[in-house]
């Protein structure tokens, strides 16, 4: 999260495009270079959005396997809302491209929900949110339209599980201060901004 927001505060002091700043950096990294760049040509990267719409773009290496995600957001009362996000996925030769994209999904899903609203709080050594009512995994009405696209590879196949996770948080993120010219700093969202 620290490392993805931070390369779109970089972009965005150095007057760059976020998605072309970290491209010019990944010359020696082509399975980064490669995730990033196809998740950015599916979700339109630099063509216009819908009014209110914004794009966030992050790119992380996880357990071997490489995923780039783009969301789209726009702001709905103060708060963060994700309409759409756009994966890719190298995680070598896909055995079940069916698991690849359930796993990419639940783990986008999973992060988004920790990213906008999900906390656990102490006191005195004891988790306070005892229920679901006062912990509020992602609902169902809140999932975005997920469109995973897996990079054809011939390296050896990697893990699928978690890798879906890290990135779709500075995705969001880059996205929200796309839409507003503000960075979030404290998570989860709804911490600082308001936005399950």
């Amino acid at each position: 999260y620290a490392v993805e927001s931070f390369m779109d505060e970089v972009a965005a002091a150095a007057g760059r495009d976020p998605y072309e700043f970290r491209m010019a950096m990944l010359g020696k990294h082509p399975r980064h270079a490669g995730v990033l760049k196809l998740a950015a040509e599916k979700a339109g990267w630099g063509k216009p959005l819908p009014k209110g719409r914004f794009h966030g773009i992050a790119v992380h290496e996880s357990f071997s396997s490489y995923v780039a995600h783009v969301a789209e957001i726009s702001i709905e009362d103060g708060e963060a809302k994700v309409h759409k996000v756009t994966v890719a996925v190298d995680c070598g030769v896909v055995v079940n491209p069916d698991v690849v994209h359930a796993q990419i999904e639940g783990g986008t899903g999973f992060g988004i929900g920790s990213i906008l609203g999900e906390e656990i709080t102490l006191d005195q050594g004891r988790v306070e949110q005892v229920n679901y009512d006062g912990y509020t995994p992602l609902r169902i009405d809140a999932m975005p339209d997920i469109d995973v696209h897996i990079v054809s590879s011939t390296e050896r196949p990697t893990g699928v599980g978690e890798p879906g996770v890290p990135s779709i948080g500075p995705a969001i993120a880059n996205a929200y201060a796309a839409a507003t010219g503000k960075r979030v700093r404290a998570l989860p969202f709804s911490k600082s901004v308001g936005g399950a």
